[in-house]
């Protein structure tokens, strides 16, 4: 089984490995149901959706309410203002077919204009906070994918007291000073706030940059279990953030596999030769 521990200050004792379920965004039925049953398997008990990743909480739904107890569910919103955001906190709930989610995140806030208007009076933010007066959700949280992100978190923790926050974090991220800095910076903020640190992009390879794609991922991701296991094994090696899983179904099990069997980081020598054998490049710059 994967280890837990506490989602920042929300009570809840998070698989260290979350299911990004990105994943499902093109899943047939039997193709997300497979990649359900691997959550039972290795004890994963978080999932984390959104409304704009194609079918996949629709995929979740009818799978879901036999398991609705072991799970802390959290989904996306991409609406940046009030009624825009609320109708679809409200579709997600009636396409999962539940009552409320545990968290709902401001999804890929990294533009400045948006950023604003998300957190502003109107926004998109207002609309989280009803839901979560009216008991649809219990926690608010916002994620990022760029190299900004780290100093877009800090913004958004001084404008609001968010509950999570979702960025890169991988070896070859990490080699960017500038981004060292943020994020340390931001991590040193979270850990004082108690605020969960969710991250992505463990296994990520390269862009495709016109090379023909061979996963359903927007980026080429590591394929090798042996590097999945390096990879997983760094991320899980920090102790005060949780892995977001791949959108790819392929690679879901080796991610699964690696994090179950996680005992210790990879120095930094294993993986600058993982980083060189499969010349992995930084998917934001």
């Amino acid at each position: 089984m994967i280890a837990t521990a506490p989602f920042g200050r929300t009570g809840h004792a998070s698989t260290r490995t979350i299911f990004g379920a990105a994943a499902l965004k093109d899943a047939t039925p039997s193709q997300a149901e497979g990649a359900l049953a691997l959550l039972l398997h290795h004890g994963v008990n978080h999932i984390d959706v959104a409304a704009t990743y194609g079918d996949a909480e629709l995929r979740i739904a009818p799978w879901f309410p036999e398991h609705r107890a072991r799970f802390f569910l959290a989904t996306k919103t991409m609406e940046r203002r009030f009624d825009a955001a609320k109708r679809q906190i409200h579709a997600s709930l009636e396409r999962m077919g539940v009552d409320h989610v545990d968290l709902i995140q401001l999804h890929n806030l990294g533009d400045a204009i948006q950023w604003d208007t998300a957190l502003s009076p109107g926004g998109a933010l207002d609309a989280c906070i009803q839901a979560r007066d009216e008991g649809l959700v219990r926690f608010i949280g916002v994620t990022g994918h760029g190299s900004q992100i780290p100093a877009m978190h800090l913004r958004s923790l001084e404008r609001f007291d968010f509950d999570s926050v979702l960025l890169p974090y991988s070896f070859v991220m990490m080699q960017d000073p500038h981004y060292v800095a943020n994020f340390e910076q931001l991590a040193a903020v979270c850990r004082e706030r108690k605020v969960a640190m969710q991250t992505i992009k463990a296994v990520a390879r390269r862009p495709w940059w016109g090379r023909t794609r061979t996963h359903d991922t927007w980026y080429e991701p590591l394929d090798e279990q042996r590097d999945v296991d390096a990879s997983v094994h760094w991320v899980l090696g920090r102790d005060d953030v949780f892995l977001n899983t791949v959108g790819d179904l392929r690679v879901l099990p080796k991610v699964f596999d690696a994090a179950e069997r996680f005992t210790s980081a990879p120095d930094d020598a294993v993986m600058r030769e993982v980083l060189s054998r499969n010349e992995i490049l930084p998917l934001f710059v």
